[in-house]
């Protein structure tokens, strides 16, 4: 893993050959990479208050998303969820954390540190922990999405960070099984990915409650990237037929080699 600075002063954090976040240390609330500034847009519609929210990151890498909550939502508690001690290190050495922020790092897998909240103990769960390039199955399943569901206050959200090659049917599936737990599942997507030109990067958006579509649509116009708000109607029609995953779910497909896609 490294950190590969730029002439800005800004910083790429690269593991297993993949750029996982980008951070400035002087402005959080710069979202280099589309799907995290596609985070930032969800979270901008649906909580716009600038009260404190209850977030934990199932994947930490660079804390990109957790530094932008912190500066959004002034003493948020956060708790972040990831396994790699040596990647914590280097970001707290090289990218320390703004101070009093409230955020802690929990050197625990996912599936173990969310088994280990209490109920109802999170607004936001996002969902952004990739190996070798891809989603683990363990995050996909229908016994994780029933965590999510138990870990998630009545109106909470989770957002997660899918990737998927063109047809979207891992995407699919992946939809299918947050329904089988919550009512409302959404997606933001860029136009060339929901096109199916090219491997891509897809935000699901899942809530018991039904989520504001107007406010997303504004949101996906003000994307940096031509981008679309697939409301939780649409994504019902794209994936009737497709089968949510047991209990374990299959991980998401390899981007293709040499691919350079930002992942986290």
């Amino acid at each position: 893993m490294s950190i590969v600075w730029d002439e800005r002063g800004g910083a790429t954090v690269v593991r297993d050959g993949h750029p996982q976040s980008y951070v400035d240390p002087d402005d959080p609330l710069l979202l280099v990479f589309e799907y995290v500034q596609q985070f930032g847009l969800v979270l901008e519609s649906l909580r716009p208050d600038p009260a404190p929210l209850a977030v934990t990151h199932v994947g930490g890498a660079g804390m990109t998303l957790a530094r932008w909550v912190h500066r959004v939502h002034p003493g948020s508690p956060q708790i972040v969820l990831e396994p790699d001690v040596a990647l914590t290190e280097l970001i707290r050495r090289e990218l320390p954390l703004p101070r009093g922020h409230r955020i802690r790092v929990r050197p625990v897998t996912g599936q173990e540190g969310v088994v280990a909240l209490r109920d109802g103990s999170a607004d936001v769960v996002v969902v952004d922990a990739y190996d070798e390039g891809r989603l683990p199955g363990e995050l996909a399943g229908t016994r994780w999405v029933g965590e999510l569901d138990r870990v998630l206050t009545p109106d909470g959200l989770v957002l997660v960070n899918a990737a998927d090659e063109p047809g979207l049917r891992w995407v699919a599936r992946s939809c299918a099984t947050l329904a089988t737990r919550f009512a409302h599942v959404g997606q933001l997507v860029l136009r060339e990915v929901a096109s199916g030109k090219r491997y891509g990067n897809v935000v699901l958006v899942a809530s018991r409650r039904p989520l504001d579509d107007v406010s997303l649509t504004r949101a996906a116009a003000r994307a940096d990237f031509p981008t679309t708000w697939r409301s939780s109607d649409q994504v019902s029609r794209l994936v009737a037929g497709s089968r949510p995953f047991g209990e374990v779910g299959e991980p998401s497909p390899a981007p293709p080699v040499g691919n350079l896609l930002r992942l986290r």
